[in-house]
């Protein structure tokens, strides 16, 4: 019997506001979920999402990565445990003497196709986990040389597949029909091979051309006995060398959770319906849709994308297609998975990244998937703030609140560490560095004083190395912090939460002076943003404002509002003196003294910030009249107004006192 569950829905799916149905007349189920703020939110459940919990509770129970439980199994088989570590130490340690030898008679080893096949056929052969590392290498054309790097990006999909006879065998199983009477077609060999299972073209009976998952024998059994034997060796070297202050064992359960995720298809059509909830409305974003029906723990059916890889850049040219626009589409989606919701894709290899026909990036594979709580995501943008501020204690400060350095740690000599590693960004934008070099400057630095790398911050660092690693094989000049700042801009002006609101302050205060520079170059890289709102900004900045956790940037502001209206009046009633003796004559009017220095700069700042505004996409001067008619009104508007109001009058009637004494 075939697992049934809701009909697969027909995307993008139109919602009708005035019922919350969708487009075929499925109710949608809404939720009120709390935000991170506190704030009330309405969350929209797909019926798709529905169907694949349907299938959840039909299915057989899932199997959890169980560190205990595995070590239990293979400590009464130390036989089979020794077996398997010769059967990757003897070709390993083969293939390393093979390298040693070749550089001895002078080969030049990174030229050596012969040396790079041998290499991907030796992580083909040593299983799922080995292979897994090959294709973290594939994406790195800054560590691994071009011949090499060309074999083991063949490790994506071009693995060796495994019989049909057990393809179909499994189908059946877990679908409950022989695949000639589920699918109206299926190629006759797999399309794609990876690590985990292997890819074939098929047809519905309704009529869509569909890709059908089906996972490799023996699977579980094979990737167990490895991450066995590597928390093993993780947990020996953690206790012999004290300088390892990393929680490896931790990682490694980490990647282990990660996998055996990843071996379950029903969890991995969960995570594309999430990624599609999530990020699916983000401009040339496309994700396919997941066929419930026909999908179970060792069968995935999902929609079949035409496209290319984004590292066949001469053929996605000649499709007409900007492979370099896709990179930042990657880049800013990538942005809003870690910063934003921290659900991200843990695993964007060139194999799960495809540029459709239209010019989309497609998203495949979503079965290595990682999550980031609120508190790490707010500290990743504090911790951005402070390198571009310079503001290295407090850079510090985030690394003891991401769990990097514990609590008691004397921050005293890793401040001016950190102000060594960030040197040669001294006088140039940090956007300039790319991730690859600010994180082996960092390495060195964590084997130098007490760091530890927790468990999450491993598959962040995988996921953004990889798609910069893409980035710089498609453009070498590529900055992937260069593209992420407008993104991180627009958060610090539009984002409410209180961690956020007090990074803002940070970055435009010091000592107690209002920085003008750096509000500058906020509205610079924000209006780059896709989705930054101008009237979302000015209404949420009145907003905080007017609140009391607003109160000290609100007395920054008024003070250097009043020295611009005051250099303003100051410079009028200059010209205006001057012109009376000068052209009228009248000798006896003193002439006004213009403003000073300072307050000229103040008034420079606000003239250069009212044309960044007038230049940010939303910008109208109709609607943003209608704004501020609507915004007179507002109580805490008019608030600021008298502040800023009496500020000016008190500055006037000192000024006039000044100078009746002085006469």
């Amino acid at each position: 019997m075939i697992v049934k569950t809701l009909p697969p829905s027909s995307r993008p799916i139109q919602e009708d506001s005035r019922n919350g149905t969708d487009s075929r007349g499925e109710l949608d189920v809404i939720d009120i979920v709390p935000e991170e703020n506190g704030t009330p939110s309405l969350v929209v459940r797909s019926p798709r999402l529905l169907a694949a919990q349907k299938i959840r509770t039909t299915a057989q129970p899932e199997i959890l990565y169980d560190p205990v439980v595995i070590a239990a199994h293979y400590q009464n088989r130390p036989i089979q445990v020794v077996r398997r570590i010769f059967a990757v130490l003897g070709p390993a340690l083969s293939f390393a003497f093979g390298l040693w030898s070749d550089s001895k008679r002078g080969i030049v080893v990174k030229n050596d196709r012969r040396r790079a096949i041998q290499l991907r056929v030796l992580l083909t052969k040593l299983g799922p986990a080995y292979i897994k590392i090959g294709q973290a290498l594939s994406t790195r054309p800054d560590l691994v040389p071009t011949v090499f790097l060309e074999e083991l990006t063949k490790l994506q999909d071009q693995l060796p597949p495994f019989p049909n006879e057990l393809a179909y065998q499994f189908i059946k199983e877990e679908l409950g029909a022989p695949p000639e009477e589920v699918y109206a077609e299926l190629s006759a060999q797999p399309i794609a091979a990876a690590s985990l299972g292997q890819v074939y073209k098929g047809k519905l009976k309704t009529g869509e051309e569909v890709a059908v998952k089906v996972q490799r024998p023996d699977l579980r059994e094979r990737i167990t006995i490895d991450l066995y034997i590597l928390r093993n060796i993780a947990a020996w070297v953690q206790k012999t060398f004290k300088r390892v202050r990393s929680d490896l064992v931790g990682i490694l359960d980490e990647l282990g959770d990660r996998i055996f995720e990843e071996m379950d298809y029903i969890h991995e059509g969960e995570n594309a319906e999430r990624f599609f909830e999530l990020y699916g409305h983000i401009k040339d974003i496309y994700v396919p849709k997941i066929y419930w029906e026909y999908t179970n723990r060792r069968v995935l059916t999902m929609e079949w994308i035409n496209g290319i890889k984004l590292t066949q850049t001469e053929e996605i040219s000649a499709q007409g297609i900007d492979a370099r626009y896709l990179i930042e589409v990657g880049v800013q989606c990538s942005l809003r998975q870690l910063l934003e919701h921290g659900f991200f894709h843990a695993d964007p290899h060139p194999g799960n990244l495809l540029a459709t026909p239209d010019g989309k990036l497609a998203y495949l594979d979503f079965g290595m998937m990682s999550e980031i709580k609120p508190p790490q995501r707010y500290g990743l943008i504090e911790a951005i703030v402070h390198v571009v501020n310079r503001d290295f204690e407090g850079l510090a400060k985030d690394y003891v609140k991401l769990d990097f350095l514990s609590p008691e740690t004397d921050l005293t000599p890793i401040i001016p560490a950190f102000a060594r590693v960030f040197a040669d960004a001294q006088g140039a934008s940090v956007a300039d560095l790319n991730i690859k070099s600010i994180t082996d400057e960092l390495s060195a630095l964590m084997y130098e004083y007490p760091f530890r790398v927790p468990p999450y911050y491993a598959l962040i660092i995988r996921s953004l190395v990889t798609l910069e690693g893409i980035a710089i094989f498609i453009d070498p000049t590529f900055k992937v912090l260069s593209e992420a700042y407008p993104y991180v801009s627009k958060r610090l002006l539009t984002d409410q939460a209180p961690q956020l609101r007090a990074s803002l302050q940070d970055l435009l205060f010091k000592d107690g002076r209002f920085r003008w520079n750096r509000l500058e170059n906020l509205l610079k890289n924000a209006r780059n943003s896709q989705d930054y709102d101008f009237n979302l900004v000015l209404n949420q900045g009145i907003e905080f404002l007017s609140s009391e956790r607003g109160a000290f940037i609100l007395d920054k502001l008024v003070d250097e509002s009043v020295n611009g209206l005051d250099a303003l009046s100051k410079n009028v009633l200059h010209n205006f003196t001057s012109l009376l003796r000068e052209r009228v004559g009248l000798t006896a009017v003193n002439e006004t003294p213009a403003a000073t220095v300072e307050q000229q700069q103040t008034l420079e700042h606000i003239k250069h910030i009212l044309g960044i505004l007038r230049e940010t996409q939303g910008f109208d001067p109709l609607q943003l009249a209608n704004q501020i008619a609507q915004l007179l009104v507002n109580s805490d508007v008019q608030r600021l107004g008298q502040q800023i109001a009496n500020r000016f009058t008190q500055k006037a009637v000192a000024r006039l006192i000044r100078q009746l004494l002085a006469s």
